[in-house]
């Protein structure tokens, strides 16, 4: 089966998404962990990836990078001849209400989705890789590698080896919050994936071009900082941004702690600065 059609790639998505009974919070209700994708493609050679090698640390993986640690038996081709498939998935409207409503502890279907969801989103980067392989064109999904770890990058603290937010941000899906956050289309309230794989796709415009912070209201306009007055810590300033530090202790020894303990799911759920705030579920600037 040749694959030479970015719908053909969306088809492969939302039919997993659509079936997959992974694709679950695990309540009685039986309802989805996640609304439907949405893809974005980029170049495996798009000077972005450098960019951000450059930005985060030398230990970031490019596009070509995963690949070759991937498929060491084959021919490593050229940087260009390589896709990246982003895709992202929104949180569920029952999600973000419940959501909205909590000020220091995620709500149960926001930690469900995190634990849950994320579990069927590694099954969902698996899928599209083994769909497109089987195809005839070799694929990755580089954050289910054996050799995905993290490590401290000297500007930026903690960082992963592949991120799922900067491709994001490479494919044309959103660019960065004052959180940190990915402010997308559909929102900041999503989770993300992706693929790298050796293919001929049409790769999707970046309407906004190399600006990092282009649809945050507080970087484009010095307005809002909504999100800061979301978190219970005070992690987030619009003086300094996101205290990454900080944020990682509460999720680590407050919310996760208090999800196992509540709703019996692990990971490491928190989320309040994603919803409740003009980007909850779009891009609020004007420029998207």
């Amino acid at each position: 089966m040749a694959i030479d059609a970015v719908a053909q790639v969306e088809k492969i998505l939302h039919d997993f998404w659509a079936s997959a009974p992974g694709n679950s919070l695990q309540l009685p209700s039986g309802e989805k962990a996640w609304g439907a994708p949405r893809v974005a493609i980029a170049r495996g050679d798009d000077p972005l990836f450098l960019r951000n090698k450059e930005l985060i640390g030398d230990f970031l993986w490019t596009p070509a990078q995963a690949y070759a640690l991937a498929f060491p038996h084959l021919p490593r081709p050229a940087a260009g001849q390589l896709r990246v498939i982003s895709y992202l998935l929104p949180q569920t409207p029952e999600t973000l209400a419940d959501q909205r409503r909590e000020t220091a502890m995620p709500a149960e279907r926001w930690a469900r989705s995190r634990f849950h969801g994320e579990e069927f989103n590694c099954e969902l980067r698996l899928h599209v890789a083994g769909v497109l392989t089987r195809a005839g064109h070799p694929a990755v999904a580089p954050e289910r590698l054996a050799d995905f770890d993290y490590r401290r990058s000297p500007r930026f603290g903690l960082a992963s080896n592949w991120s799922e937010r900067h491709v994001a941000f490479v494919a044309g899906h959103g660019t960065f919050g004052l959180s940190d956050a990915l402010i997308t289309r559909w929102g900041q309230a999503v989770r993300l994936g992706s693929v790298v794989c050796r293919i001929d796709l049409p790769v999707t415009e970046r309407v906004y071009g190399e600006d990092y912070h282009a649809w945050c209201l507080w970087h484009a306009k010095g307005t809002c900082g909504a999100c800061a007055k979301r978190c219970p810590i005070g992690a987030i300033t619009t003086r300094d941004g996101h205290d990454k530090q900080a944020c990682f202790k509460y999720i680590r020894d407050v919310t996760a702690p208090y999800a196992a303990r509540t709703y019996g799911t692990g990971a490491t759920p928190c989320g309040l600065c994603q919803v409740n705030i003009p980007c909850e579920r779009r891009a609020p600037t004007g420029l998207s």
